[in-house]
């Protein structure tokens, strides 16, 4: 399906849901409907997970999850350059051990192993949550330093329609657009329905005015980026719902453009389609993911190409128990995924693969504890994963009006099954590689104090140990073939506190953040590499801290984000290393309301003090920026 065609398809379904949305006779409102919280956040008790508000994604509109997530989580990204492949190190370990769910569905691309996060614009979805540390049992595969949870949701309270329009214009000529409608038509008799239809475009031609920043060679790049979201729900009064999400991205990356020798060109295309049935109990998934990617080298004319496609289906019941003090949800359910792979860098070969997961997953709610126990089972073609539980409990030492502490704490198991380049790659593949295994313990403490209703602070801190065993390595001494020959252990510290202060006619707030990772390989795999033992695993910041403070009245808000890592190293014997940095932004809007029509207005300034920093190439990053967004909202529904 070509992009334009998809658009039209879709906002002519888009047109049909609107016309017969409504229903004859007089308008009656339908029962509260349950909260259809996520799986890995409901089941995952005793683990760090923290949800990224809506003001923060509403400020990131124009950015990708690698903006909204550096300044708002301790997630270290490799990034390889503006507009370039950003990928994650969660918790110290590497960007295949990061598990991305949209919609309950994981969309690592197979053959990789891992999702590049500068191709996720965060007007993509309307929910993010970061799920720290292992949750295989909840989510499966590659789940092992942590979780990114992407929700698309409709607003049944609110019936009308929001049309909205943007525009982003920054320096190096550099610019977006986006658009689109969201509706919820009146509660009926029967059905109500919701939808949302989006598309959006970014071109980031990064025309610097300069070379070099520091004595350091900056590099080039050209991105141009679109995507459509087709989202549609409808429900009923017997609490159903029947949801079709669809996602198509296209990114296309050229990387020193004006020299045709060495200059790269990488285009990356996924599909995402999902149905989703749900009641009160029962949720039926069925979801079918293209992912194509075309890389070339000089000459355009004739790329390497791979594509992957993924039939998945899922189903889950939950049960619930209301005893005297306390209540019991026990959800079990099963996945089974069918992969077709064609990658010229396998050969001829059609690649088929099936897998499948069964799953139970326990909660219970019991005064001052709550407690949880998981399991799964995988079944991969060809592999034998490992059974990974989960134990959960949290425990609230204290409750007073005006303040709370909680203790939590949990173990887990997880895996990480290798990817299809690991395995099916012609010379340097290795189909009999053994999946990875973790075991991960974690333990924590929160607490939230409101000493009067204008005043609040909450905190968190929690420290971890993940080790990790089996670990895929691309070995150098035998020509970079895969094997499983490293031993990581990553633990560290995670601290972080928010502060807010309201008056009628102000609102302040400042967010701390502290995290201390040590990442080190603690199994070797020739008598020539001891010298690398204990040592950080590279690109893995030691300290990271996070600032950021607010200041907001009536509509005007200021914003300053600030983030300082230490330095990362680049060779395994720490030998070589990226010196620490530190960045700052700043962001100012405004919003003006004329009748229904409401206009916001962002400017923002990145990297204010023009900080010389580096990526993973030793490339210098660009210096300081601006840029200035306009978003028009027509707004009839009922606030």
């Amino acid at each position: 399906m070509r992009f334009r065609d998809g658009i039209f398809l879709s906002l002519l379904v888009c047109s049909f849901s609107v016309a017969h949305g409504q229903t004859s006779g007089t308008d009656q409102t339908l029962p509260a409907v349950t909260v259809r919280g996520t799986t890995p956040e409901r089941f995952s008790v005793g683990q760090k997970t923290q949800r990224i508000d809506s003001v923060t994604l509403e400020q990131f509109r124009f950015q990708n999850l690698t903006d909204v997530l550096t300044y708002t989580t301790p997630i270290a990204f490799k990034i390889y350059g503006s507009g370039q492949l950003a990928t994650s190190s969660f918790r110290g370990t590497s960007s295949n051990h990061t598990a991305v769910l949209w919609n309950g569905i994981n969309i690592n691309q197979p053959t990789l192993g891992q999702t590049d996060f500068s191709t996720l614009p965060v007007a993509g979805f309307d929910q993010l949550a970061v799920q720290y540390g292992s949750s295989a049992s909840c989510v499966g595969s590659d789940a092992v330093g942590g979780s990114i949870l992407l929700m698309s949701n409709p607003k049944w309270q609110q019936p009308g329609l929001l049309v909205s329009a943007g525009q982003k214009l920054a320096s190096f000529r550099n610019f977006a657009t986006q658009g689109g409608v969201r509706f919820v038509s009146p509660a009926g008799k029967t059905w109500q329905i919701a939808g949302k239809t989006f598309f959006y475009t970014t071109n980031s031609n990064n025309d610097f005015p300069y070379r070099e920043r520091g004595n350091y060679f900056v590099e080039r790049s050209i991105t141009k980026q679109k995507g459509f979201i087709q989202d549609l729900y409808f429900r009923n009064q017997k609490n159903q719902q029947l949801s079709v999400n669809f996602w198509l991205t296209d990114n296309d990356l050229t990387v020193t453009p004006f020299d045709t020798t060495v200059r790269e060109r990488t285009r990356s295309q996924s599909y995402r389609f999902l149905t989703t049935y749900e009641t009160s109990t029962l949720t039926l998934r069925l979801g079918w993911i293209r992912d194509i990617i075309d890389y070339a080298r000089g000459n355009f004319t004739n790329p390497s190409h791979s594509q992957t496609d993924r039939l998945i289906s899922r189903i889950e019941n939950e049960f619930k128990y209301q005893l005297k003090t306390s209540q019991v949800s026990l959800r079990i359910g099963g996945e089974w995924s069918h992969y077709n792979t064609q990658v010229d860098g396998y050969g001829d070969q059609l690649i088929q693969e099936d897998r499948a997961d069964l799953f139970a997953l326990a909660r219970l709610d019991l005064n001052r504890w709550l407690l949880s126990a998981n399991i799964r089972q995988a079944f991969v073609t060809r592999f034998d994963p490992p059974v990974t539980p989960t134990v959960g409990a949290e425990y609230l030492i204290l409750k007073t009006a005006t303040s709370n502490l909680t203790a939590k704490g949990s173990v887990a198991r997880s895996y990480r099954v290798p990817t299809l380049n690991e395995r099916y790659w012609k010379v340097l593949g290795n189909p009999n590689i053994r999946p990875e295994n973790g075991f991960n313990l974690e333990a924590g403490l929160s607490e939230r104090w409101l000493p009067n209703e204008r005043f609040s602070i909450s905190t968190e801190a929690t420290v971890f140990r993940n080790r990790i065993d089996d670990w895929s390595y691309w070995n150098p001494e035998y020509g970079y073939r895969v094997e499983n020959l490293q031993l990581v252990v990553a633990r560290g510290l995670e601290w972080n506190g928010v502060l807010n202060y309201t008056t009628p006619r102000w609102q302040s707030g400042l967010t701390l953040g502290y995290a201390l990772t040590r990442s080190s390989q603690e199994r070797v795999y020739n008598v020539y590499a001891q010298d690398i033992i204990g040592k950080q695993l590279v690109y893995v910041p030691k300290h990271s801290r996070r600032f950021s403070a607010y200041v907001a009245h009536g509509k005007n808000r200021f914003t300053i984000l600030n983030q300082i890592n230490s330095r990362q190293y680049i060779t395994f014997d720490n030998i070589q290393f990226l010196r620490g940095f530190m960045l700052t932004n700043l962001l100012l809007e405004t919003q003006i309301k004329l009748g229904s029509i409401e206009t916001r207005i962002q400017g923002q300034v990145t990297n204010l003090f023009n900080t010389v920093y580096f990526n993973v190439k030793r490339n210098a990053m660009p210096g300081r920026s601006f840029s200035v967004q306009l978003i028009c909202n027509l707004n009839t529904t009922k606030q």
